[in-house]
């Protein structure tokens, strides 16, 4: 999923700030014992999820996709003090796992992690969140961009990952999922109630702002 040589990479993980040993042990067992490692958002990405928080200092966190907890610990170092993340995942086996590393954090009170499908939980959540992060079922992108658009106040942020996916957005032989990432794309483009970036990072990041 990287676009740039290994060796290149390598150099910008060693000149970005480490990650903890806490995110360093969900990234060893993430690849132990899951089936799908590379889902793991890592150092690099971690990095930067948890730098944007920080600048944004959101009340409100909502996340689309636990999978192992990575993201949405780099995601709370940013939280206002009373703040708190709403993640959300539909794989039941892993939450007792992640639930312990949220505990580990030392400070799980801001946690609310809920098991389930993202697409029946969203209407239930009133918001406002300051911050959203999508990384979960690629169909279903411009669902949930719809489900949170008016939970997010005006200056509020939206990252959706995997938009490039893995440069199959330019292939002209196309799979369900990725014609459901490049109509999310597109579908980012032309509205005009957002401004957006997109970030060659890794498997690639949509930073989306509200006007």
């Amino acid at each position: 999923m990287n676009f740039i040589t290994d060796s290149l990479n390598d150099y910008c993980q060693y000149h970005t700030s480490p990650q903890s040993e806490l995110l360093a042990k969900i990234y060893r067992d993430t690849h132990a014992y899951n089936l799908n490692p590379r889902m793991v958002s890592g150092h690099l990405q971690g990095r930067l999820l948890a730098m944007l928080s920080k600048m944004i200092r959101p009340k409100c966190i909502l996340e689309i996709g636990t999978f192992t907890g990575y993201s949405a610990i780099c995601l709370a170092e940013g939280l206002d003090e009373q703040g708190k993340i709403i993640t959300i995942d539909i794989n039941e086996e892993l939450e007792s796992r992640v639930r312990e590393y949220f505990i580990l954090t030392g400070q799980v009170a801001k946690f609310d992690f809920r098991i389930g499908n993202a697409l029946s939980i969203i209407p239930t959540l009133s918001g406002p969140f300051d911050l959203v992060w999508i990384d979960a079922d690629k169909k279903n992108y411009s669902h949930y961009f719809d489900l949170v658009i008016d939970k997010i106040p005006s200056g509020g942020f939206m990252l959706a990952d995997n938009v490039l996916w893995g440069g199959k957005v330019l292939e002209k032989m196309k799979d369900k999922d990725t014609v459901a990432i490049q109509q999310f794309n597109e579908k980012i483009r032309s509205d005009e109630r957002v401004e957006n970036i997109m970030l060659p990072i890794r498997d690639g990041i949509l930073l989306i702002r509200k006007f």
